[in-house]
């Protein structure tokens, strides 16, 4: 009994983790399994087997296995920084150089395979999914918004497409080729987007 009337503080059994801990290892199984098993075969009871928690512990925290995902995606892999380099070219490379890194380091490149795919059969997570894709084009986006207002691009230039054109070469490269492209390797792409393939050299 405490002098207080509060019930002393219980600290988890051993094994299970704090609920802070237990979030972090939630996220992470998931993410594990997404990449090792797919979105269809990931089960709610698979991530509480890996994390070390119960079922309950995650089903407290979302409904369904659609939101554990989606969250998972969107906090265990960083998002795109925003450089400000003072020229276009500088900042694309910053911009592609990063996603490179986040791609060597990260299970990214098996990851969004596997999520546009079920999207394409799924139009509930391809539609879950949209808003968080279209956040973390974000920093390229802003990227081509301050060339155009630098006068380095065109005022009636249309910004979505020119990031498709600057980002489709390097994903094709990283994720249909199985070629390797390090981050020391992409300013031709930036260049080529901008200026022309006649700047493309072996």
């Amino acid at each position: 009994m405490t002098i207080s009337g509060k019930q002393p503080e219980v600290s988890p059994g051993p094994g299970r983790p704090r609920s802070e801990e237990a979030h972090k290892a939630i996220l992470a199984a998931t993410l594990d399994l997404l990449s090792t098993v797919g979105y269809d075969r990931l089960t709610v009871a698979a991530v509480a087997g890996l994390a070390g928690v119960g079922k309950a512990t995650i089903y407290r925290r979302w409904p369904s296995k659609l939101p554990l995902v989606v969250e998972a995606f969107s906090t265990q892999i960083p998002t795109l920084r925003l450089p400000d380099t003072g020229n276009i070219v500088d900042d694309l490379n910053e911009v592609l150089r990063d996603f490179v890194e986040i791609i060597e380091t990260t299970p990214l490149a098996v990851v969004l395979p596997i999520l546009a795919g079920e999207g394409a059969r799924d139009p509930v997570l391809a539609s879950t999914l949209a808003p968080l894709f279209k956040a973390r084009r974000q920093p390229l986006i802003r990227v081509l918004e301050r060339a155009v207002s630098r006068r380095e691009l065109p005022p009636d230039i249309d910004i979505e497409a020119a990031a498709d054109v600057i980002m489709g070469p390097v994903v094709n490269r990283l994720f249909f080729t199985g070629a390797d492209l390090g981050p020391e390797r992409v300013k031709p792409f930036v260049e080529a987007a901008l200026f022309g393939i006649n700047r493309l050299r072996a």
